[in-house]
């Protein structure tokens, strides 16, 4: 196990390209399991989690090449329709699994998933959707058990106590290009990574109606073919690298990110007196002198982003003035404030909310990692505070970050990694 090691309060410089969207690749991948032809997938992230799906798949019965960063799902046999703990225990989005396996097989057994401990993230409207659709579901020994002679399509509610579920939509979408007739998906999440999905269903011949809006309608068809897609650019990794940019006060360039995506961070970094400037196929985030404390508050997409949260609170936490971070995702997913403030942050947790005394600098410290979007924003901290900070349990970050030392090592950040 690896901890990483910054010396920080220096600006950075340069030009950093944004991968493949981890979120959007990881249903993708799940998507080749409806059918026995060849899918390329192309500029898919050499991350921890993209590799769990693909282990998972193997697992599954498929073959699987990959060559830099495409990747080609074969068909080498019968498939399996057990999903193991093993491996599904260890990322959430390795849950998506369940829905094609059961469109494909009429059957599927599926672990509960794991992934960060970001709170209360149950599975009931994945099971609702499926359900719906004509499945019976049962729970035995910390599997999810799905089977179904013929799903049928129906219309079916996704929305859920904080807003609608990706992973649920994922899963009830992918379910629903092989059920007989037509199903109606309403209050279906809008992320990009959804539509990415639709996109590449339609490549396989599934007819959907809808793509990008909150009311999705399949209609079944019986079966689907090969296709190619493209992953959408990470605007995680992308808001991520911006966020870093105003909290060091460092001018960078950020290629092959989708501004498109990111109007809602773009927007609070205005108020903020942070200029984030599209040109072509560049994001520019050039250096503001001075920036003032903004609140947010956390909604489904097109809100603010949930895996922004953490890395826009260590912005505001070298922002000298008081903000409000309120949670409305998951209201939980605040484990990163007693890190900060290990740091020298001024943060109060009040339920929902977050109230940040922002103030220059943070001081360098051992932290720890406690999830994937907590452990960026704690590097963001780091490369912004005087002296040397440890960031412990660095896996965290392999699981969303594509090479993301390196990258920083590029942009000019004194940062390496060392053995624990």
């Amino acid at each position: 196990m690896d901890k990483l090691i910054i010396e920080g309060g220096r600006p950075l410089k340069g030009e950093v390209e944004i991968a493949g969207s981890k979120n959007a690749v990881l249903p993708v991948l799940a998507a080749t399991l409806l059918t026995d032809k060849p899918c390329t997938i192309r500029r898919v992230p050499k991350l921890r989690d993209s590799m769990t799906m693909i282990k998972l798949l193997r697992s599954l019965g498929k073959k699987i090449e990959m060559t830099g960063n495409d990747v080609v799902v074969e068909s080498k046999g019968p498939l399996s329709h057990v999903a193991e703990y093993k491996l599904v225990s260890t990322m959430r989005g390795s849950f998506c699994v369940l829905g094609p396996l059961l469109a494909k097989l009429g059957k599927a057994q599926v672990s509960l998933p794991g992934g960060c401990v970001i709170g209360v993230r149950p599975v009931d409207l994945h099971l609702k959707g499926l359900h719906a659709l004509g499945a019976q579901i049962s729970m035995e020994n910390g599997y999810v058990i799905t089977k179904a002679r013929t799903l049928r399509g129906t219309s079916v509610y996704l929305g859920g106590v904080f807003g609608s579920s990706v992973l649920a939509t994922a899963n009830v979408l992918m379910a629903a290009t092989l059920a007989k007739g037509q199903t109606v998906i309403e209050s279906a999440a809008c992320e990009p990574e959804i539509e990415n999905l639709c996109h590449f269903l339609q490549a396989m011949g599934a007819k959907i109606d809808g793509v990008g809006s909150h009311r999705l309608v399949i209609n079944g068809v019986r079966q689907l073919h090969g296709a190619e897609i493209h992953v959408i650019p990470d605007r995680i990794e992308a808001g991520t690298y911006i966020l870093l940019a105003a909290a060091t006060h460092s001018d960078i360039r950020i290629k092959g990110a989708n501004y498109a995506h990111l109007w809602a961070l773009v927007d609070k970094l205005k108020q903020a007196g942070v200029d984030v400037i599209q040109q072509g196929n560049v994001i520019k985030v050039k250096n503001p002198r001075t920036i003032k404390p903004v609140g947010v508050t956390t909604y489904p997409y097109p809100g603010f982003p949930t895996d922004l949260q953490a890395q826009f609170m260590a912005l505001m936490a070298v922002t000298p003035g008081i903000s409000i971070i309120t949670e409305r995702v998951y209201p939980d997913r605040f484990i990163h404030v007693a890190e900060l403030n290990r740091m020298g942050a001024d943060i109060q947790r009040e339920g929902p909310n977050a109230i940040v005394q922002g103030k220059r600098p943070l001081f360098g410290a051992p932290v720890m990692a406690s999830d994937l979007r907590a452990s960026a924003g704690l590097v963001i901290a780091g490369l912004a505070a005087k002296g040397r900070t440890e960031i412990h349990r660095m896996y965290h970050l392999e699981r969303g970050y594509e090479n993301l030392d390196n990258k920083l090592l590029a942009l000019g950040a004194r940062i390496h990694r060392e053995k624990e």
